[in-house]
C-alpha cells in the first residue's frame, strides 16, 4: 500500500513537473517567436520610411533642376537604391540611423538657395508628413483588424507602430545640424558666413556624431546590468542623443498623437 502511494506521489510530481516543464518551453517559445516578429516588423518598417526619406531628397533635387540624383540611379522607390547596411542594422535595433546619402550638384539648381534648402529639408518633411499619415494607419489596425492568427496579427501592428515611431525618430535624428545629416545641410544653405565655428563642425562633425551615438549606446548597456548600473545612471545624464532622441522626439509625436486621439 505504501508503496503505491509512493508511486502515485512520483508519478504525480513527475507529471507537475512535465507540465512546468512544457509551461517554461512554452514561454521560451512564445518570446522567441515575439522576437522575430519585432524584428522583422522593424526591418520591414525601417525599410518603408528609409526609401520615404531618400526619395524625397532625390524627387526635390530633381524638380529644382538637378539630374544627378536620376543619373545615379536614386530617383526611385526600390529600397535597394537607398541602403547603407551599418545605417539599415543600426535603425533596425536603436530606433535611428541613416540611409546611403542621395548625389547633388547644387551648381545645377535653378535657384542655388532655395533648391539647397528644399532639398536638405524634404527628406524630413516627407518623414513627418508620413507619421501623421502612419499613426492613423496603426489605430486603424489595432482597434478593427482582428486576423485569427495571431503572429500575423502581432506582425501588422507592430509594423504599423514602428512605421509611426520610426517615422518621426528619424525625422528628428537628422534634424541635428552635424554632417552628414539633414540638418547640417540646412546651415549650409541658410549660412553665408564660413567661419571658424563652421569650419570647425564641417570637419569635426562626423567624428562628434559618431561619439554621441557611442555614448548613448554605452548608457543604454551599462543601466541594463546592475554592476555597471551606477555608471550607467551617471552616463544618462551627459547622454546628449539619448536625452534629444527622447524629449525631441515625444515633443514632435505629440500633436500627431493628441491630434488623432480625438478621432479614435
Amino acid at each position: 500500500m505504501r508503496r503505491d502511494c509512493i508511486a502515485a506521489h512520483l508519478f504525480f510530481c513527475a507529471g507537475n513537473l512535465c507540465e512546468s516543464l512544457a509551461f517554461f518551453c512554452k514561454i521560451r517559445y512564445n518570446f522567441f517567436m515575439y522576437y522575430l516578429i519585432e524584428l522583422l516588423a522593424s526591418f520591414l518598417a525601417v525599410t518603408v520610411v528609409l526609401t520615404l526619406h531618400e526619395f524625397a531628397h532625390a524627387y526635390v533635387a530633381y524638380k529644382c533642376g538637378d539630374p544627378t540624383p536620376k543619373f545615379n540611379k536614386r530617383l526611385t522607390l526600390n529600397p535597394l537604391a537607398h541602403f547603407d547596411i551599418l545605417g539599415l542594422v543600426l535603425f533596425a535595433f536603436a530606433g535611428f540611423g541613416w540611409a546611403k546619402p542621395v548625389p547633388i550638384n547644387p551648381m545645377n539648381f535653378n535657384h542655388y538657395k532655395r533648391g539647397l534648402t528644399l532639398t536638405a529639408v524634404a527628406g524630413v518633411a516627407m518623414n513627418y508628413i508620413t507619421a501623421f499619415l502612419f499613426c492613423p494607419l496603426f489605430y486603424l489596425v489595432t482597434y478593427y483588424v482582428n486576423i485569427p492568427f495571431a503572429a500575423l496579427q502581432n506582425l501588422l501592428e507592430l509594423f504599423t507602430l514602428y512605421l509611426f515611431l520610426y517615422s518621426v525618430s528619424f525625422c528628428v535624428f537628422n534634424l541635428i545640424p552635424l554632417p552628414p545629416l539633414d540638418g547640417w545641410r540646412v546651415v549650409q544653405a541658410l549660412n553665408k558666413r564660413r567661419g571658424r565655428v563652421y569650419r570647425f563642425f564641417e570637419r569635426y562633425g562626423n567624428i562628434i556624431l559618431i561619439v554621441l551615438i557611442a555614448f548613448h549606446f554605452l548608457t543604454e548597456i551599462s543601466l541594463q546590468y546592475e554592476v555597471l548600473r551606477l555608471a550607467g545612471n551617471i552616463f544618462w545624464y551627459a547622454d546628449i542623443l539619448g536625452h534629444i532622441m527622447r524629449y525631441v522626439v515625444w515633443a514632435f509625436q505629440w500633436p500627431i498623437t493628441a491630434l488623432w486621439g480625438l478621432v479614435f
